[in-house]
C-alpha cells in the first residue's frame, strides 16, 4: 500500500537460532494527528476504493476498515462517513476538473496516490466548508499528503493542479485563516482505549508448528485484535475477540507485551491506545472466518518459514518476534545437540569440538555467526557445512 515502508528484519538471535528462519518485510504505520490523521485516513479509504473499482457502494466498507484497523477506533465517524460518500458521489465531475487543469496528464496516467490526494483537495476546495477549511489550507493539506505518500515530485504536481484551480475560481477566501486548534491535551489525561490481541499457534500431529494470521483488505497478514470492555479481564476478553473474529478456541499461555499509541478523534480528541498482546495456543484444524470479521477477508495458518515472506505490519512483527522464543520453548522445538537433552547455545557450539555434519541447521548458523563468517543466513545445510570446514 502506499503508505507501507519496506525493511528487513533479521531474526538472528530468534528465528535463526531456534527455527533458521530467513528474515521477513515489515511494514509501519504511520500515526498522525489533527488534520493530518484525518485525512490520511480518507486518502487510504479513496485509494482503496480506486484500485478495487471505484465502487461507491462499498465505501463505507472502506472507511470502516480503516478506522478500525488503520487508525483503530471503535466509534462511528459520521463526518468521515458523510465526507467520503460525498467525495465519491462527485468524483466524476472532480475528474472532469483534473483533466482541464493537466491536459497533458491524463487521469490513468496519474498515480493512484496523486489521484486521490488531488480528488480529495478538489472538494475540498471547491465542495468544502471554507469557514472550517479555508481553500488555502485545503490545498496546503494536500500538498503535505502528496509529500508524504507520494513521489518525489507529487508535491509539486498536485500544488500546480490545485493551485490553477485556485486562481480559476477567484481566489475564494485569500485571506481567510483556518480555525484554531484543538488546545494540547497532557498525555496523562487522554482517554484510554484497551485492545486485545493474541499470537496464535498450533501443533499438528507431526509436531508441525504453524502461526495463524488473517488477512485484511489492505493485503496484510496481520492478528486479529478488538476493545476489551470495561471492566472486562485482558485475557478473557482477548479469547472473547478471537472467538467473536475466528473459530479459534485459545489457551493463552502467557502475555507478550503490549503496544501503545495515540490516535485523533475529531469528537473525543487524542486517544491512548494500547493493544496487549498474547500469545496462545490453539487446535490445529481447518480455520474460518466469522460473519462479520470487521475488513479481514482471509484466514489460514502457516508455517514458520512462510511467514518470512507475508506483509505484516511493524507491531505485529515485533510481537512474532517476541513469540519465537517462547513457542520454541513451548513445544520442544528449541535445536538440541546430538548428545544432551539440554538446549545448545551458542557458546555450547563454539566450544565443543563436535562434528559439523552432526548439528542442526539452526546450530550451524550459530557457529558461522561466532566464527564471524559471513553470508551465512541464506545457505542451505550442505551449504553451511562446506563454509564451516574450510
Amino acid at each position: 500500500m502506499f503508505f507501507s515502508v519496506g525493511s528487513l528484519i533479521i531474526f538472528q538471535n530468534l528465528l535463526a537460532k531456534y527455527f533458521g528462519i530467513k528474515p521477513f518485510v515489515r511494514y509501519t504505520r504511520d500515526t498522525m494527528a489533527n488534520r493530518q490523521l484525518f485525512r490520511t485516513i480518507l486518502l487510504q479509504t479513496l485509494y482503496e476504493w480506486d484500485v478495487r473499482g471505484n465502487d461507491n457502494t462499498a465505501i463505507l466498507h472502506y472507511l470502516e476498515y480503516t478506522l478500525s484497523s488503520f487508525n483503530d477506533t471503535d466509534d462511528d465517524d459520521g463526518e468521515m462517513a458523510s465526507l467520503i460518500q460525498e467525495i465519491v458521489k462527485k468524483h466524476t465531475v472532480i475528474d472532469e476538473i483534473i483533466e482541464k487543469a493537466a491536459p497533458d496528464w491524463p487521469l490513468k496516467k496519474i498515480s493512484t496516490t496523486d489521484r486521490n490526494v488531488l480528488r480529495l483537495g478538489l472538494y475540498e476546495l471547491l465542495f468544502g466548508d471554507h469557514v472550517v477549511v479555508p481553500p488555502k489550507v485545503a490545498i496546503n493539506e494536500a500538498v503535505e499528503l502528496a509529500k508524504r505518500f507520494g513521489g518525489p515530485k507529487s508535491n509539486k504536481f498536485v500544488n500546480g493542479i490545485l493551485g490553477a484551480v485556485y486562481r480559476e475560481i477567484g481566489e475564494p477566501g485569500k485571506d481567510q485563516s483556518s480555525k484554531p486548534k484543538i488546545p494540547e491535551i497532557p498525555y496523562e489525561e487522554m482517554p484510554v482505549d484497551q485492545k486485545g490481541s493474541a499470537v496464535v499457534y498450533s501443533v499438528d500431529d507431526h509436531k508441525v508448528v504453524r502461526i495463524g494470521m488473517v488477512h485484511d483488505v489492505f493485503g496484510y497478514w496481520t492478528l486479529s485484535k478488538g476493545t476489551i470492555q470495561e471492566g472486562e479481564d485482558l485475557q478473557e476478553g482477548t479469547i472473547r475477540i478471537l472467538q467473536e473474529k475466528t473459530n479459534w478456541d485459545i489457551t493463552v499461555k502467557d502475555e507478550l507485551g503490549n503496544n501503545e499509541y495515540i490516535a485523533y478523534h475529531p469528537e473525543r480528541g487524542p486517544v491512548r491506545k494500547n493493544v496487549v498482546y498474547f500469545l496462545s495456543e490453539a487446535e490445529y484444524s481447518q480455520p474460518k472466518l466469522q460473519e462479520d470479521s470487521g475488513g479481514i477477508d482471509d484466514i489460514r495458518w502457516f508455517d514458520l518459514d512462510e511467514i518470512t515472506d507475508l506483509n505484516i505490519y511493524e507491531d505485529v512483527s515485533q510481537m512474532l518476534i517476541k513469540s519465537i522464543g517462547m513457542i520454541a520453548r513451548l513445544t520442544g522445538n528449541v535445536e538440541k545437540s546430538t548428545d544432551s537433552d539440554e538446549v545448545t547455545s551458542e557458546e555450547d557450539i563454539v566450544k565443543a569440538d563436535i562434528d559439523v555434519s552432526s548439528l542442526k541447521v539452526a546450530e550451524l548458523k550459530a557457529l558461522a555467526k561466532e566464527r564471524g563468517l559471513s553470508g551465512y543466513t541464506a545457505l542451505k545445510k550442505a551449504e553451511l557445512i562446506e563454509l564451516l570446514s574450510k
